[in-house]
């Protein structure tokens, strides 16, 4: 590629649910984007399906960062207010976990928070730079609840105060409602909602003194409903308007749907840019779920055998917005490959700086190289043609193991799977071995190239390869 031909830097392009279009994106600000990402609900443990969806956000930020943005992401954790169904009824769920195990809702929270952060170490997912508890914000709750109040948007029921979606006369565009043929019972009971969208944001508590987490607001003791969390707090770090919320598709239909009726209808202007949602995990065709099957953690991965960046690597191969089928036999692949990379990396890394090859051939080969990786990764986080990309510079002839090595680096920025850090495996040589080792090198020393390859063949049927190198052999397992 000569200097005329020189591509143009990709522009970074994004699929944005509301508008079902890939778009171009521009921030708010030139050069700082905020963003708010869904956090776990911390009353058990996140399944590898849960995980997925953390990995997509964390490509995205990775990306954003890589492409020279300030990124400042916001995360909840949302530790009161989630019934055991998405709408209003149920259990909270932080409740029901705490009268199960007889614990605290508190301690409930913070055990399954830590492990979940545990697990985001595990996987190389960068930390949020705001991390949020819901129950640190009661009092941003009640005031936005109250602002909708006073604007209209709202009436009480006897058991909490509730958004009328007929009010909002753009409810439902993010997930593409059809309100009219909505029919009442498909999301809840009716009960006492005017209509079947309706959503609580705010719950009385039921019998006073009962629950754990509780306020007085509203002339009563309650609770905040779920997806006043989301609003109140994004909008406290993040301000009324801001770039990009993630999450779950899952979410479209009832949680982002909501958050995005009670936050218009309470500032009267557009709340987010662009909304990104990544598909599910799936186990043999299906969601993956306790009833269906495959629901690990990655702590239960880690038991059978599997490192957690081999699930990233697994994640990798799948665009975020496809369905990713999940095997053990599927796991037990990118493992392997994942193996093969480290190996490839560690080998790279010994001709880091050491072999220099300075052809302006090369350097214009490197710079294809980055400038097609920006292209891949900037067409709406393409990971699976990101990790190709990978395979093809490690097959380069033309490139030395230096530039090689020079290259991965620098995209692992945004893939996330810690190439730097990858070190060889310290083996035990046996001392049997070592003796037939170092009688080799001293036959090579000596010139006696038939014992030398009559040693190595017997350290091959032993078990054990040998390479020559400058300051002598280095000994690894067949």
């Amino acid at each position: 590629m000569n200097k005329k031909e020189a591509r143009e830097i990709p522009k970074l392009k994004l699929f944005n649910t509301l508008t079902r279009k890939k778009e171009v994106f521009k921030p708010i600000k030139k050069n700082d984007v905020g963003i708010y990402t869904c956090g776990p609900t911390v009353y058990f443990y996140q399944h590898i399906g849960n995980m997925r969806c953390y990995l997509f956000e964390d490509i995205l930020i990775r990306t954003l960062k890589f492409n020279g943005f300030n990124v400042k992401r916001v995360m909840n954790i949302t530790d009161v207010g989630h019934l055991t169904s998405d709408a209003d009824e149920g259990e909270d769920k932080i409740e029901k976990a705490a009268k199960k195990e007889g614990k605290k809702a508190e301690d409930i929270a913070e055990y399954y928070a830590g492990v979940f952060f545990d697990d985001v170490k595990k996987l190389n997912i960068i930390m949020p730079d705001v991390i949020c508890k819901a129950t640190d914000h009661i009092p941003e709750m009640i005031e936005l609840v109250e602002k909708l109040i006073k604007k209209g948007y709202t009436y009480e029921t006897d058991d909490g105060i509730y958004f009328d979606t007929s009010k909002f006369k753009d409810y439902g565009k993010l997930a593409k409602l059809n309100i009219e043929g909505l029919e009442a019972g498909i999301r809840t009971e009716m009960r006492e909602k005017r209509n079947p969208t309706d959503f609580a944001l705010w719950k009385f508590s039921e019998k006073p003194g009962l629950r754990q987490q509780e306020w007085s607001a509203f002339m009563k003791m309650g609770f905040p409903g779920w997806h006043i969390e989301c609003s109140a707090m994004s909008m406290k770090y993040l301000g009324e308007h801001f770039d990009i919320h993630c999450g779950g598709i899952d979410h479209i239909s009832v949680h982002h749907t909501n958050e995005i009726a009670q936050s218009e209808s309470a500032t009267g202007k557009k709340w987010v840019n662009y909304w990104l949602h990544s598909n599910f995990l799936t186990f043999k065709g299906s969601k993956i779920s306790k009833s269906k099957g495959g629901l690990y953690t990655i702590s239960e991965l880690e038991k059978i055998g599997f490192e957690p960046l081999a699930f990233r690597y697994l994640c990798l191969t799948a665009h975020y917005r496809s369905e990713l089928n999940f095997s053990l036999e599927d796991l037990k692949a990118s493992q392997k490959t994942y193996n093969n990379l480290k190996n490839k990396i560690i080998e790279f890394r010994k001709h880091f700086k050491t072999e220099r090859i300075d052809s302006d051939e090369n350097k214009e080969k490197t710079e294809e190289y980055r400038i097609e990786f920006l292209e891949v990764i900037n067409d709406n986080l393409n990971t699976p043609k990101a990790l190709a990309l990978v395979w093809d510079i490690i097959k380069d002839k033309n490139l030395s193991e230096s530039e090689k090595y020079e290259l991965l680096i620098e995209f692992d920025d945004v893939l996330g799977l810690d190439l730097a850090s990858f070190e060889k495996e310290k083996i035990v040589v046996p001392s049997e071995i070592k003796k037939i080792a170092e009688e080799r090198l001293k036959s090579r020393k000596e010139k006696n190239f038939k014992k030398s390859d009559e040693l190595r063949v017997k350290l091959n049927k032993l078990g054990w390869k040998i390479d020559d190198v400058k300051d002598g052999y280095e000994l690894s397992k067949v």
